[in-house]
């Protein structure tokens, strides 16, 4: 029996998730525009407060607004809620609720769940629930109290206690946000801090299920292929992209304000780790070379690993593309990787996603073309930056934001949105109906050639 038949109610559990994302943020908006939770004292316009909710349950990190600036403690509380939210996703609220109460989980929830996590079925949900929950609150802790070695002495017990939580948990969510005012640009000097959260960015975009075949391997030595594949992918990445910017910035002399190799080096990695999704810069982007731009775009797209805290095409996405480009040039029909067949479905979703989400970047981009004023000097990758940074739920910024039009922040606010929800899953839900009466006919077209290539 499939998941279809057995869902009571009227919408759809993938209509479910994009309505229950969609909810929060509204939820956060209002929250937002009361004026008790801004240091004036005055009320935040509404466009503001929900371009700022979208981007914390969203966990991405572009603000119109300066987050130590506008909000008080208790405005920082919510965003602070909605990044933990959106990053392990909204149904670890009802799932702790039951758990909180004692309660068994029904299959209704089950189902949601494991829509959420984009898993092939309901087998072992609960388990991987238990598991996400409490490798985040053991991660988030850690790093909270490695970065409160740092910031106590900096900022007082009090002050270095909640930017050591705060900056912990956005980090290991990939949301970017921040309340010093100028990202991590002040602790470009400081390699222990910027190591630290590269750690939490890392462990949180890496994936809740490659974490749990890590901890298994032990006992079990063996990794699943979606594990494999997205360790390969994402040590790929990190490597090679930390060499890239070295050589594209000269090592950091042109845009690290410090003499030392060791920090140059940890800015460098940075740099790498925080474009897959953090969105925390400790550079200024405004002085990275074209080359840098360019590359960290790419990266920026890509994102981080299904299942996790990040958004962007995934990294196992990118694997498989990349699998099924090298199979084909081998001349072999499938795409092979670590003595394992892919299934063509699943290339195929890989090739639709990436052709639908590189087509609504560039299409988003050609609308910001008209709707926003690029600074004297910027091209188009002024607005390539913002718009794929907003999709791949990054969060990093040419200085473009806070400038943005009304239009310009419905677009990025749809993107951000899209980013984490997923394409196919707003796509989906919006056509569920319409797809399944296509598919009641059950019947196959006749097969015709077409020359490509």
């Amino acid at each position: 029996m499939n998941k279809e038949k057995r869902w009571p109610f009227k919408i759809y559990p993938i209509q479910f998730i994009a309505l229950g994302f969609g909810g929060i943020i509204l939820f956060g908006s209002v929250l937002l525009t009361l004026p008790m939770f801004t240091n004036s004292g005055e009320g935040t316009p509404f466009i503001d407060a929900l371009f700022t909710a979208t981007s914390a349950t969203c966990v991405t990190g572009l603000t119109t607004l300066t987050t130590s600036e506008h909000w008080n403690m208790g405005g920082q509380l919510i965003i602070l809620g909605l990044i933990e939210v959106g990053g392990l996703g909204f149904m670890m609220m009802p799932f702790i609720f039951f758990a909180v109460m004692k309660r068994k989980v029904g299959l209704v929830t089950r189902i949601i769940i494991s829509e959420s996590l984009n898993l092939d079925g309901l087998s072992g949900v609960i388990k991987l629930m238990y598991y996400i929950l409490r490798f985040a609150i053991g991660f988030q802790l850690l790093g909270a109290i490695l970065l409160a070695v740092d910031f106590i002495p900096t900022y007082g017990i009090g002050k270095g206690i909640w930017y050591a939580i705060f900056h912990s948990i956005s980090a290991f969510c990939n949301a970017g946000f921040d309340l010093f005012g100028d990202s991590l640009v002040g602790f470009q000097g400081n390699a222990y801090v910027l190591l630290v959260i590269s750690g939490l960015i890392i462990a949180g975009g890496l994936g809740f299920i490659v974490w749990q075949d890590l901890m298994a391997f032990r006992k079990t030595k063996k990794l699943s292929l979606h594990s494999k594949l997205a360790l390969t992918v994402s040590i790929s990445l990190l490597v090679f992209g930390t060499i890239v910017f070295y050589v594209s910035e000269s090592g950091g002399r042109f845009i690290v304000n410090d003499t030392s190799p060791i920090n140059r080096f940890a800015n460098m990695l940075f740099m790498s780790v925080t474009a897959r999704t953090a969105g925390y810069f400790s550079v200024d982007y405004g002085n990275v070379s074209q080359a840098g731009i360019l590359f960290t775009i790419v990266l920026m797209f890509i994102g981080g690993t299904s299942g996790s805290t990040a958004g962007g095409l995934k990294t196992t996405t990118f694997g498989v593309l990349l699998i099924q480009t090298i199979s084909m040039l081998k001349g072999r029909v499938h795409a092979e990787a670590f003595h394992r067949t892919i299934r063509p479905s699943v290339v195929s979703r890989a090739l639709t996603l990436f052709f639908i989400t590189l087509t609504l970047c560039i299409a988003v981009t050609m609308v910001m073309s008209v709707t926003e004023v690029l600074p004297r000097f910027r091209g188009i990758e002024y607005l390539l930056f913002e718009t794929f940074s907003a999709f791949g739920t990054v969060g990093l910024t040419m200085g473009l934001t806070p400038s943005l039009s009304l239009m310009g922040k419905l677009l990025i606010i749809a993107l951000m949105y899209i980013g984490r929800v997923g394409i196919l899953t707003v796509g989906f839900s919006l056509t569920m109906r319409l797809m399944k009466k296509a598919n009641g006919g059950h019947y196959k077209l006749p097969e015709e050639s077409v020359i490509i290539g």
